[in-house]
């Protein structure tokens, strides 16, 4: 890993507290995610009744926090790789190697896992 990216990593937290003890005026009212949706989403456990207004906000905040550090760490996969297109397989790799995310392996498929094949060029001697 790259001076760069740890260096991102390290900020990363550090950056998103900042937010949560200093939030603009727009944080919580501009929301990345659907509300609805996420509100839908749940209602989908037959145990919650009612859900405060407040509820769908918060979590449509730590989905967003969430997606942002999976992409950071995919990221940093990617361009360790040399390209510049995340790819399926850089998230499946984000995922398999940090323990945070362990919770995730069964939801992604075991051969989205494998480290991406260089091609090998074949020099001939002449």
């Amino acid at each position: 890993m790259s001076p760069e990216a740890q260096q991102m990593l390290q900020e990363f937290w550090p950056k998103v507290h900042d937010k949560i003890q200093k939030p603009k005026e727009n944080d919580l009212k501009n929301q990345e995610l659907p509300l609805a949706r996420i509100k839908k989403i749940m209602k989908l456990d037959e145990d919650v009744k009612m859900i405060s207004a407040e509820a769908p906000v918060l979590f449509a905040k730590a989905a967003e926090i969430f997606i942002s550090e999976i992409s950071l760490r995919a990221w940093i996969h990617t361009e360790d790789n040399k390209r510049r297109t995340l790819q399926r397989n850089d998230i499946a790799m984000a995922i398999s190697k940090f323990d945070q995310f362990d919770f995730l392996i069964d939801i992604v498929p075991r051969d989205e896992m494998k480290p991406a094949k260089r091609q090998v060029r074949n020099l001939f001697l002449l």
